[in-house]
């Protein structure tokens, strides 16, 4: 995956169209890529961060092709094994090399890839280096998404390479073509899935990167940004603390009462002029649901009674969602139950690192019926108030 995204800039990682599992939890309908960047300068070569240890040999095939020599630093951004598991292979085909990290990337780098003593040098945030013509910058950006994560910033071709920051789990051959729509769908469910807990975190920082111009924005996996506003735009909406006039129900149902409920609900809110996303969580990946909670001002979660509790499907949607820990301001449950559980009481405190408001539950016994209808009604009435205030 050799491309020459400008002079003497090549973008040298590898494709993982195939790979269904991010994590061994995110599913990945398109694969992934890994991105790794080579820079030649007038005196000197860097490479920011390698790849997967599956496909180093990839990097180094694409190093070869290009007829590179020497690599005077290897540029760890990020410690996980998905940017920085190949340096050990990396490093044994270019020994003269010297990482370049921050200060806690380089006991994790010890730690996580398991290699012995390499030639590391830790970069103070904001410092820069020469490449000879080309100038590196290293902008300390903790916790977006691991404590010692860093950006690097060419300054003469004005280049963000923004590590996990801006990505999509998209497999492609070509970062600097992408389907629009592909893209906005899949960068959207990217930070859904490992950016939006860390959304705050992002809007802290954001003004740092007030101070620079970029031409292009080069992330670690998934398609580069020509033109970098869009993404940024984005971002800004989605780590703001503004939730939008939209109510997501995901629900799952052994018998139809939980499905008649929720159906009924979702009818009940779109005439009070509420947007509703409907997620049968039988039928749709995780992901799905997660993108369209990261805009969401309310969250139904609907759910049968299974052996006296939440059924395992509602749980693991739950328990996905109270750990991404979204902007969502409200939540209520609906569900069914045949002789008796307490479905709320368990899913309360599941959401008990999320600051939402509950709302009347709905919980019945059997199939809904008259009254049952008529608390749903109510509840609708309470979410479109509520959203009047947003």
């Amino acid at each position: 995956m050799i491309q020459e995204l400008k002079k003497n800039i090549f973008s040298v990682g590898a494709n993982h169209p195939d790979r269904k599992y991010f994590d061994s939890l995110f599913y990945l309908p398109e694969g992934t890529t890994y991105n790794s960047y080579l820079i030649k300068g007038k005196t000197k070569t860097a490479l920011i961060d390698t790849v997967e240890p599956s496909k180093a040999q990839v990097l180094l095939k694409n190093l070869q092709k290009l007829k590179i020599k020497k690599i005077d630093y290897v540029i760890a951004n990020h410690a996980e094994q998905d940017h920085s598991g190949s340096l050990p292979m990396v490093l044994k085909k270019y020994p003269e090399a010297t990482i370049l990290c921050s200060d806690k990337c380089a006991g994790m780098l010890m730690e996580l890839i398991g290699f012995n003593k390499p030639k590391i040098r830790i970069v103070k945030d904001h410092e820069k280096i020469s490449l000879g013509d080309k100038t590196l910058e290293f902008i300390y950006f903790p916790w977006v998404h691991w404590p010692e994560t860093m950006l690097t910033y060419l300054h003469e071709d004005k280049i963000l390479f923004s590590c996990d920051l801006f990505g999509s789990h998209l497999g492609t051959d070509n970062l600097l073509k992408s389907n629009k729509k592909k893209l906005d769908y899949f960068s959207k469910q990217y930070f859904a899935q490992i950016m939006m807990p860390y959304r705050n975190i992002i809007k802290n920082n954001f003004p740092i990167l007030k101070n620079y111009k970029f031409a292009m924005i080069a992330p670690s996996h998934g398609p580069i940004y020509t033109k970098p506003d869009t993404i940024i735009k984005k971002y800004l909406e989605w780590v703001s603390g503004k939730a939008k006039n939209i109510a997501v129900i995901a629900y799952v149902s052994m018998h139809n009462s939980t499905q008649n409920m929720a159906e009924y609900l979702a009818k009940r809110l779109e005439k009070k002029g509420v947007s509703v996303h409907l997620h049968d969580i039988s039928e749709v990946d995780v992901g799905e649901i997660m993108i369209d909670v990261v805009d969401a001002a309310t969250l139904i979660i609907g759910t049968p009674c299974y052996l006296a509790g939440i059924h395992p499907k509602a749980m693991y949607t739950i328990y996905n969602i109270a750990a991404l820990r979204p902007k969502t301001k409200y939540f209520s449950v609906l569900g069914s139950y045949g002789w008796g559980g307490k479905i709320t009481d368990e899913i309360i405190p599941m959401f008990k690192g999320v600051k939402m408001e509950l709302l009347p539950p709905v919980v019945i016994k059997g199939m809904p019926r008259e009254k049952d209808f008529k608390q749903l009604d109510e509840l609708a009435n309470s979410i479109a108030e509520k959203h009047k205030k947003l």
